[in-house]
C-alpha cells in the first residue's frame, strides 16, 4: 500500500493536538514533517490558539527539530489582526484573552480599555486567567452594542493532561448573559482563515490534505472549502453524535502515519 503522502503535493497541519500536545511533540511528527519537506512538499501550519505569537510557535517547533520556516505558520491572531487593521483602525477594544494576544492587537493600532462605556469591540479567545470580572466587562460592553468578535470558537484546548476550557465556552456564556450572538470569528473554520491559508500555501487545493484533531474546526474547514481531510486521534476527545455532519476523508492515528 502506498503511503498517504504520495497522493498530495501540499499539506495543511493543525498544530495543537496534531503536531504537538501541550509541551510535547506527537511521537515521530518531526520525522514525518521533515520527510515531506525533503520531498519538496508545500505545507502550512495553522492554529486557533492565541496564547503565543507566530514567533513563539516557530521557536518551539524548530527547537523540537522541525525544519520549517516562520512564514509557514498562521494563527488566529494573525488573521483577526489583519481584519481589525483594515476595518477598525484606531478603535477601542476589550479582549477576554491573555497578555500576548492583547499586546499583539494593540500593536495594530487599536486601544485596549476595560471601561464598558468606551469599548467598541469585544474579542473572545482562550484565556486561562478568565474570571467573573472579565466576563462582566465584556457583557456590559456588549449590552452597550459593542461589536462581538472571537479569534476562535473552540470549546476546549488540548493540554498535556487533558483539555481546558477555550473560547467557545466563554462565547456561550456571553451570548446567554447579553442575548447577543457572536458576529464574526477568525480562526478555523472561517473564510478569513481559509483566505490566509490560500495566500500562504499558493497550491492546488485539489492536491492538498488538511490534517487535524477536531471535527468542528479542522475537518469542518476542509469540508466547507473542498479540501481532503485526515482526522487524527492524538488531540481532543471525540464524542458520539457530536460531528455536526462533518466527515473526514481519512481517519489515522497520527501524522506519523502519513509516511508509513
Amino acid at each position: 500500500m502506498n503511503p498517504l503522502f504520495k497522493k498530495y503535493d501540499a499539506f495543511i497541519f493543525d498544530l495543537d493536538g496534531t503536531v504537538y500536545r501541550g509541551s510535547q511533540l506527537i511521537p515521530d511528527a518531526d520525522i514525518a514533517i521533515n520527510r515531506l519537506k525533503s520531498l519538496g512538499k508545500k505545507m502550512v501550519f495553522i492554529s486557533n490558539k492565541t496564547t503565543g505569537s507566530v514567533k513563539d510557535y516557530y521557536e518551539f517547533l524548530s527547537g523540537k527539530g522541525l525544519k520549517i520556516s516562520e512564514s509557514e505558520i498562521v494563527n488566529a491572531t494573525v488573521v483577526i489582526k489583519k481584519y481589525l487593521e483594515k476595518n477598525f483602525p484606531g478603535k477601542t477594544f476589550y479582549a477576554i484573552a491573555e497578555k500576548v494576544f492583547i499586546d499583539e492587537i494593540s500593536e495594530s493600532g487599536l486601544t485596549f480599555s476595560e471601561n464598558p462605556d468606551e469599548i467598541e469591540i469585544v474579542i473572545v479567545t482562550l484565556d486561562r486567567t478568565l474570571n467573573y470580572n472579565k466576563l462582566e466587562i465584556a457583557a456590559r460592553a456588549l449590552v452597550n452594542v459593542a461589536k462581538f468578535f472571537a479569534a476562535n470558537i473552540d470549546d476546549t484546548c488540548p493540554v498535556d493532561d487533558g483539555e481546558v476550557l477555550d473560547a467557545g465556552s466563554t462565547i456561550s456564556a456571553l451570548e446567554k448573559r447579553t442575548h447577543r450572538k457572536l458576529e464574526l470569528h477568525f480562526g478555523k473554520p472561517s473564510e478569513f482563515m481559509f483566505e490566509e491559508i490560500k495566500c500562504n500555501l499558493k497550491s492546488d487545493l485539489s492536491k492538498t490534505l488538511l490534517l487535524g484533531d477536531r471535527l468542528e474546526t479542522d475537518i469542518a474547514l476542509g469540508n466547507k472549502f473542498g479540501i481532503d481531510t485526515a482526522l487524527v486521534s492524538t488531540g481532543v476527545k471525540h464524542f458520539k453524535n457530536n460531528s455536526n455532519g462533518y466527515s473526514p476523508t481519512y481517519q489515522i492515528n497520527s501524522i506519523a502515519d502519513l509516511i508509513k
